[in-house]
């Protein structure tokens, strides 16, 4: 009787940490009622290349030298050996201190990485060297996005869009766009992106970002129009679908909106936010084995999503009912979502419940749990389930005994009682504007990178 009131117990009180999860992850993206679309602006980072041409004078030795080393870190970056690409482009920088493309790629890497705060650092002295780099300033203007420093972007993206020459910049105004309505600006995130399509009328991006504008006041069917539009001009693009997605989410009609997730990643099978909604739908059908297929494949995709991490975590913890290492690798996943968001409560607490599954997580767990106890927003309640677990885990390491498993029917919660429009997260897909180009017009490109940057093809959009 004791196991069963405390596998009971557990349930109840994950289920709670995961409303809490949904509420917010809600507050957090101030967009939507409970989950979040894909909005046009944000490629993941790519390094900017040079693209051979003449020299209008012959090279040194020196220049000749650094322009094969920018050239031997680019292809290295391609290869995914990231140290040799940074010693690379480092080597550049010391030899060409102004090459802006150098240190763009030393940012690019640093983001690849997750050291959000050196990308932000790199990315500082291209624009002190060039203010109006556009690259930078979207690159830029992403980083200070996530970390939902929403006013910051957008003083960036003004500030970018009052340089001689870049005053009508489309990428600069679709993120400028993003960033208003991720700041609740509504007013402005539509004026903006109307000033778009007002000199460039087969802008998909900028109807992307009104679809989302929209969608974000509730207005589910003028979003679905815009979308439509956009779709008409640009019929390979994933996160039309992954957005028309969310649409038929809200709209009740789920069928169709599984359609467009899968549509989203057969067209790009890099698009992570569509593996995001993929999985929340898994997860609001009990279809947990389904859920971890999609969320493993989103945080491979995005291994600095802590949201991508808590929910694959989630889809782990709902199997360890019938596999207690399922619950041992939830606990890791709660981990690194630690080691993205210190002290992010949902995860404290998940891990605590999550390790309690098998004695070699028993440690770990009486750890989380109480970590989890002395949380604020924890209640009274789910302190007495805490205390009564870590008493039954006490218990047992007295007794010997191995803890038991949940039963199936305290595995996990529904999401679709947490959700309530069937999926947790709403991933918008924010890939209007790509994160990386050309340096900005009338740029000198250092002569030891050969001539100007060239950009690769796009990858897969973040969301925002």
């Amino acid at each position: 009787m004791h196991s069963q009131a405390s596998a009971g117990s557990t349930f109840m009180a994950f289920r709670r940490t995961l409303a809490v999860a949904s509420l917010a992850f809600t507050a957090a993206c101030a967009t939507t009622s409970q989950v979040k679309p894909t909005s046009v602006a944000s490629a993941a980072p790519a390094p900017v290349e040079q693209a051979p041409a003449p020299a209008p004078v012959p090279e040194t030795k020196k220049e000749r030298d650094a322009r094969e080393i920018f050239a031997q870190a680019v292809a290295a970056f391609h290869a995914g050996d990231y140290v040799k690409a940074e010693e690379g482009f480092r080597e550049v920088v010391a030899k060409a201190p102004q090459s802006l493309n150098a240190q763009f790629n030393l940012g690019v890497i640093a983001e690849r990485q997750g050291r959000s705060a050196d990308a932000q650092a790199a990315y500082e002295k291209v624009r002190f060297l060039e203010p109006g780099h556009v690259p930078t300033l979207l690159n830029l203007g992403r980083i200070y996005r996530t970390q939902e420093k929403y006013e910051e972007a957008i003083s960036l993206y003004e500030a970018g869009l009052k340089v001689k020459g870049r005053e009508h910049e489309p990428s600069l105004l679709n993120n400028l766009t993003l960033a208003y309505r991720l700041a609740g600006k509504y007013e402005l995130a539509e004026a903006t992106a109307r000033r778009v399509l007002a000199r460039h009328p087969d802008d998909a991006e900028a109807y992307k970002n009104l679809a989302l504008v929209y969608y974000d006041q509730g207005k589910y069917r003028l979003a679905e129009l815009v979308l439509a539009n956009a779709r008409k001009l640009d019929e390979k693009d994933p996160g039309i679908y992954n957005n028309l997605g969310m649409v038929y989410l809200k709209l009740e009609d789920r069928a169709r909106a599984l359609t467009q997730f899968q549509k989203a990643v057969s067209l790009d099978e890099r698009f992570a936010s569509g593996y995001v909604n993929l999985g929340a739908m898994a997860l609001a059908w009990r279809d947990y084995a389904g859920a971890e297929r999609s969320f493993s494949k989103a945080v491979e995709l995005e291994p600095g999503s802590h949201e991508a991490w808590l929910y694959y975590a989630y889809a782990l913890d709902g199997q360890k009912g019938r596999d207690a290492k399922k619950g041992l690798a939830a606990g890791e996943a709660f981990e690194k979502v630690l080691s993205l968001r210190a002290e992010y409560p949902e995860a404290v607490c998940g891990a605590g419940w999550a390790y309690a599954v098998e004695r070699a997580g028993w440690d770990k767990a009486e750890g989380f749990l109480q970590r989890c106890k002395d949380l604020s927003s924890t209640s009274a309640q789910d302190k007495q389930m805490i205390d009564a677990k870590l008493q039954g885990l006490a218990a047992m390491r007295k007794s010997g005994q191995p803890e038991p498993a949940p039963a199936p029917e305290e595995k996990a919660p529904n999401p679709a009682a947490v959700g309530g429009s069937g999926s947790m997260l709403d991933k918008v897909s924010d890939d209007a504007a790509p994160q990386e180009g050309a340096p900005a017009e009338g740029a000198t490109a250092p002569a030891a990178e050969g001539g100007p940057a060239t950009e690769p093809p796009a990858e897969t959009p973040r969301a925002e």
